[in-house]
């Protein structure tokens, strides 16, 4: 009984010591299990049921592009602004299901799930001006009520956390024809190469008047692209009407360049667009032309040629000339021979037409022969 007691003596003491101790660490902030450090975080794991899940670590990995490039390897940059129009064949993607089909939604719809979960932020879209900063961030409610989109408060929305609930059928999926995107070209002198990337989207509305006519643009908000790879990553599409397996996802539809786009505006001091820079849609077609060819021809232009290449090229040379003089002298052939043919005619127009005898007058028969001459 004793060395019961006596263990249970040193039990209460154990406990009496312990129980203080961790209060006072609760109460002081020490050693503490730590909460979820961003808001985010907190508004992932709220999500409703069957959306993907996205870590921090998918997030910053999305975020960075996998890469840690430092600007001092960043030696040069140019931005594009294109214009995505859904009714061409190599969009297409961007558009459809409209509705979701066997859990592939189109991109508008996903966009508007994240934004209604408060997951991701949207920007005020601005003419000529593109911000990402806090003050420019747009309220979703504000969207939403701003282009007449049907919602309720999601259960357990706050003003701190809002959260929407809109029914599929209320999403304009089908009157979003067409996306702004920002493009930005970067050379990267560590790995020698000219990559684009993704820096924001933005989904424009066609919406008619009530008397119908040619639709209104409305660009709706700006958005990260950043922000929603880790969704668009999870998203399966496929490309082709030859080939209905899924092979590629959103993100590699953007980071290919797998889409088609109208370039709009370049990034320029004077901060005008391609409309107001060239008003002739001639001179505008060409100056489209030249920047793209310019991105096209830009890593070429950064390696020396191989003597294969060179050989190739000079072999390639050597016969556009040699078509070229053949063609010249050919050319030369059928204009003597034109000349020559020519002389001919002229010379034979040029002959003088002899001119018919005159026959001489016949005497007359009232003449009287001389009787000197006649025959005795």
């Amino acid at each position: 009984m004793k060395s019961i007691s006596k263990y249970l003596c040193a039990a209460l003491l154990l406990f009496g010591l312990t129980v203080p101790a961790f209060a006072q660490n609760e109460n002081d902030g020490g050693v503490v299990r730590r909460k979820a450090s961003s808001e985010r975080t907190r508004n992932r794991n709220e999500a409703q049921a069957g959306a993907p899940n996205v870590t921090d670590r998918m997030q910053s990995f999305y975020e960075n592009d996998g890469l840690s490039v430092s600007d001092a390897d960043k030696q040069w940059m140019r931005v594009i602004y294109r214009h995505l129009d859904l009714e061409n064949d190599k969009n297409a993607p961007l558009y459809f299901p409209e509705e979701p089909i066997d859990g592939q939604e189109n991109l508008f719809r996903i966009i508007m799930r994240l934004l209604a979960n408060n997951q991701v932020a949207a920007y005020e879209y601005l003419d000529g001006r593109e911000v990402f900063t806090e003050q420019y961030r747009v309220k979703v409610r504000d969207i939403l009520d701003r282009f007449h989109i049907l919602y309720s408060d999601a259960k357990g929305s706050s003003e701190r956390n809002p959260r929407f609930v809109i029914e599929e059928s209320d999403v304009p999926s089908n009157e979003v024809k067409s996306y702004y995107v920002i493009e930005r070209w970067e050379y990267d002198t560590r790995y020698n190469r000219l990559r684009p990337h993704i820096e924001a989207i933005a989904p424009i509305l066609h919406r008619s008047g009530d008397f119908g006519g040619e639709p209104i643009k409305y660009p709706m908000f700006w958005i990260r692209f950043a922000d929603i790879r880790p969704w668009l990553a999870q998203q399966s599409i496929f490309t082709s009407d030859q080939n209905n397996l899924p092979t590629c996802n959103y993100d590699d539809f953007f980071n290919l360049t797998m889409y088609d786009g109208e370039i709009y505006k370049t990034r320029n001091l004077k901060n005008k667009s391609m409309v107001q820079l060239y008003p002739d849609d001639d001179a505008r077609k060409h100056a489209q032309d030249s920047i793209q060819a310019s991105l096209d021809q830009f890593e070429k232009k950064l390696w020396v040629p191989s003597r294969e290449e060179v050989i190739a090229a000079r072999e390639a040379r050597e016969r556009a000339e040699s078509g070229d003089s053949t063609q010249v002298a050919e050319k030369n052939t059928v204009k003597d021979t034109k000349v020559r043919s020519t002389k001919r005619s002229t010379k034979r127009t040029s002959k003088k037409v002899k001119e018919p005898k005159q026959q001489k007058a016949k005497s007359s028969s009232s003449a009287t022969r001389s009787v000197r001459n006649r025959r005795r």
